[in-house]
């Protein structure tokens, strides 16, 4: 099924804006304010992305379940504990489901990205055993900063530490991207010529 593909700056609001409302909160408040404030933006860009395109990508909704999960045990139980803990959360999730599909020869970085590209076979496991990595080693560096760190440190690291350091490794990977980009055109070219020998 097609989607539509929203304005980059809409996307990139959707993403960065929830960050934004809890480093903003947190300074003006405390912890605690910032994460019922970052359970309601988040709640909302997935709404305004699914009002727009129709479509709320995978790792979208697993990241807003796991952050509602954890920010009402943070504001029930009120310890700070749970929400530092989340992203740690997050990215090991991330990091097991990917290198386990590659246990069974499944890339399943194509599901969780959304389909944003088409590459070979071997562009997918490759790309998929770089980001399990990457987000194994997010999880690792999450404990460390908010085991070692104030929480103002966290929260900023968090708002503005961890999306510059994910744009980083993205470009890194577009070398490879463009290495094992496969042609839609060609794809279809292909499945049509393997009917057609099963035809006959």
């Amino acid at each position: 099924m097609d989607k539509t593909q929203p304005h980059p700056l809409f996307k990139l609001a959707t993403e960065l804006g929830p960050l934004i409302v809890f480093f903003v909160v947190n300074a003006k408040f405390n912890l605690f304010a910032a994460t019922g404030a970052f359970m309601v933006a988040i709640i909302v860009a997935l709404i305004a992305s699914y009002v727009v395109t129709r479509h709320v990508p995978l790792m979208a909704l697993v990241t807003a379940v796991v952050v509602i999960v954890f920010g009402t045990l943070t504001l029930v139980l009120h310890d700070e504990t749970f929400i530092k803990v989340k992203p740690t959360i997050i990215y090991a999730l991330f990091a097991a489901v990917l290198g386990g599909g590659l246990l069974f020869n499944r890339s399943f970085i194509a599901i969780m990205f959304d389909q944003m590209f088409n590459l070979t076979s071997a562009g997918w496991r490759i790309l998929t055993f770089r980001w399990a990595l990457f987000f194994a080693a997010m999880a690792l560096l999450n404990e460390i900063v908010w085991r070692t760190q104030t929480t103002d440190f966290w929260v900023g690291f968090k708002a503005f530490g961890v999306v510059p350091l994910t744009m980083i490794f993205a470009i890194a990977q577009m070398p490879l991207i463009k290495r094992y980009h496969q042609d839609p055109a060609s794809l279809e070219a292909s499945d049509a010529a393997e009917g057609d020998v099963s035809k006959g």
